[in-house]
């Protein structure tokens, strides 16, 4: 990392960071170019390894990508803060951020309602009863995730 002087290496602060974040970006294997899904997420975080847990649709461009290559990348952030200086003439931003690769698989029917009941507690800590019925109609993916880093920038002032 070239700027090593924000550079989050703490995995407890690199979780925090993930924890913050409500949107997770999946890249996929496809061709010529990557294919990149901004993707709602679940975290399950134990002693040093990450988890994360997605939902889809039964169909569709990312899961023919995913039986083809199972590696991915993703990124998330968060904490976007706009600091001016007038003075300087300059503008810069501050945020937290966190990258990293791994491997993505299909769950089994058995393994679904977990990995669905961590996703919503991601949006709705105070507890959502989903509807069960859903869950046979909903595809659900698990990123074993192989590395990870993250990078923080402070402002002053917004």
């Amino acid at each position: 990392m070239r700027r090593s002087d924000r550079e989050v290496t703490n995995f407890r602060e690199l979780v925090t960071i993930m924890e913050r974040c409500d949107v997770c970006r999946v890249a996929f294997h496809d061709e010529e170019y990557p294919y990149i899904v901004p993707l709602n997420f679940g975290l399950r975080a134990e002693g040093t390894e990450v988890t994360l847990y997605f939902h889809s649709a039964l169909e569709g461009k990312k899961l023919r990508l995913l039986e083809r290559d199972c590696r991915v990348a993703f990124e998330m952030d968060c904490g976007h803060r706009l600091a001016l200086s007038e003075e300087k003439g300059m503008c810069t931003m501050g945020y937290e951020s966190v990258m990293g690769r791994g491997t993505l698989t299909l769950l089994p029917e058995e393994e679904k309602y977990e990995a669905l009941r961590l996703l919503v507690e991601h949006y709705r800590p105070e507890g959502f009863a989903f509807d069960k019925a859903a869950i046979p109609r909903t595809a659900v993916m698990k990123l074993n995730v192989t590395e990870l880093t993250g990078k923080r920038r402070v402002v002053k002032n917004a």
